[in-house]
């Protein structure tokens, strides 16, 4: 029983039939995926903590909750709605992520070993493994910035997009990668 609930490492395929029936069973069960707007909802909760007075019923509104903050108030007040009651299924769904990979992150087995860096990786920034956490951390704050910059993230523009056949979700992905090749020869160069 102990070795059932040992994470096995599963392979590009099978992730990516796994991830594509997820985002299926999403989008034909509730709606579509899409997480980064959620982060806007983790702020407004935590700036209602410390002033009262942004995010107020309003009945005149369509949600009937509203915003002194306009990005908060658009929409009818969606974000402000959102806010005043946080427990909806986006939010429930980042949680879970979060919570699920906590998760996945106990059920290792005890003789995982720590993967290095990749060699391209190595040559240009060294071994260290606080430089990698730093870099990703600051690679997740560029990424969520540029997702609420685009007016969503990649599971909502691209995956949840393009399985809709949505045309946006094609020129986000179009995007997403020709900025990842460019950042990609910025950051290692090329090789012969």
């Amino acid at each position: 029983m102990k070795d059932f609930l040992y994470q096995q490492q599963w392979g590009w395929k099978s992730g990516g039939i796994a991830l594509a029936f997820v985002f299926l069973l999403g989008i034909t069960l509730v709606k579509p995926v899409g997480v980064s707007a959620q982060f806007v909802i983790l702020d407004g909760l935590i700036w209602d903590l410390f002033s009262a007075d942004i995010v107020v019923e309003d009945a005149s509104s369509k949600t009937t909750y509203a915003s002194s903050n306009a990005y908060l108030n658009k929409s009818g007040g969606k974000y402000a709605k959102n806010i005043a009651e946080p427990m909806n299924y986006s939010f429930i769904f980042v949680l879970a992520m979060v919570a699920g990979g906590f998760a996945a992150s106990k059920m290792q087995t005890s003789d995982t070993e720590i993967v290095d860096p990749p060699v391209v990786w190595q040559k240009k920034l060294g071994s260290s493994t606080a430089k990698r956490y730093l870099f990703a951390g600051l690679g997740g704050v560029l990424v969520l910035f540029g997702a609420r910059l685009a007016g969503g993230c990649t599971s909502g523009h691209m995956m949840s997009g393009m399985m809709q056949t949505a045309l946006s979700g094609y020129l986000f992905a179009f995007g997403a990668f020709a900025a990842a090749v460019v950042t990609a020869i910025f950051m290692y160069g090329r090789e012969d």
